[in-house]
């Protein structure tokens, strides 16, 4: 933080999750909506401070991958550089760690342990989480190799998902509105005969879902207006490639 202020001219926003009052309500209640409220809330912050002038440090846990993913198209959307910095630690040292807290910060053995099993570990080989610096904990923070890969790196070019366009077709909406209703109805039905882990075919796209739980439709439904208030704001000229997004945005959303 010191070495990029120093480094870089411009505004310096620092958004973390104990900014966000997580540490007594969130995690230590075990209160999943909750979570999924304060998740949501750091994105559209993240969504409202990034531009390409401003360094924006996101410190939370960011655990999950699918919710990376979210980051990085908003990154995308702004054409602005990112990097990911995973502070690497064992299973043991990260207990320690906790039990060495203030009481009043500590979580909860059974909340502990279930962050580690949830905990979905970053991948270099995936385009959201790279570039990519694991950090030991003696480890020397590579801080000028992480100015590099933000300043001296082209911003990845928006694409078809995230790059605002011009609406070509009057039907555009309609058809964004029955291409996601049938996606919603055909896994809907697939359920009645499927389990959990299978690939499950919609109509209109060639990739599929693919289900590690069951889904209600309250949940569903709750997905496609997610899904249609973005696209309407960023919309394709193919709509041909609707249902295959929207397929994506949900494998992307239910892991």
């Amino acid at each position: 933080r010191r070495f990029l202020k120093k480094a870089q001219k411009g505004r310096f926003i620092l958004l973390e999750t104990e900014a966000w009052a997580l540490r007594k309500t969130l995690f230590t209640q075990a209160n999943s909506q909750k979570e999924k409220n304060v998740r949501a809330s750091l994105k559209a912050e993240v969504e409202r401070k990034v531009n390409k002038d401003d360094i924006v440090i996101l410190d939370s846990l960011n655990y999950i991958k699918g919710y990376r993913y979210e980051l990085f198209c908003l990154i995308k959307h702004a054409q602005t550089p990112h990097c990911l910095v995973y502070s690497l630690t064992s299973h043991e040292e990260s207990s320690l760690w906790n039990t060495n807290r203030d009481a009043a910060e500590q979580y909860s053995q059974d909340i502990f342990d279930a962050l580690v099993q949830r905990f979905e570990a970053p991948d270099s080989r995936n385009r959201w989480d790279s570039p990519l610096f694991t950090i030991l904990k003696d480890d020397t923070l590579p801080v000028e190799t992480i100015s590099d890969a933000l300043f001296k790196r082209k911003a990845p070019p928006p694409n078809q998902s995230t790059q605002s366009q011009p609406l070509s077709s009057a039907n555009f909406l309609y058809e964004l509105d029955k291409i996601t209703q049938d996606v919603l109805m055909a896994i809907f039905n697939a359920q009645k005969t499927s389990v959990p882990g299978d690939l499950i075919a919609v109509p209109g796209a060639s990739e599929k879902i693919e289900l590690t739980r069951n889904v209600n439709m309250a949940e569903l439904r709750k997905l496609r207006r997610q899904f249609i208030s973005y696209t309407k704001l960023h919309p394709t000229e193919n709509t041909g490639q609707i249902a295959n997004m929207f397929v994506q945005y949900l494998n992307k959303s239910l892991h």
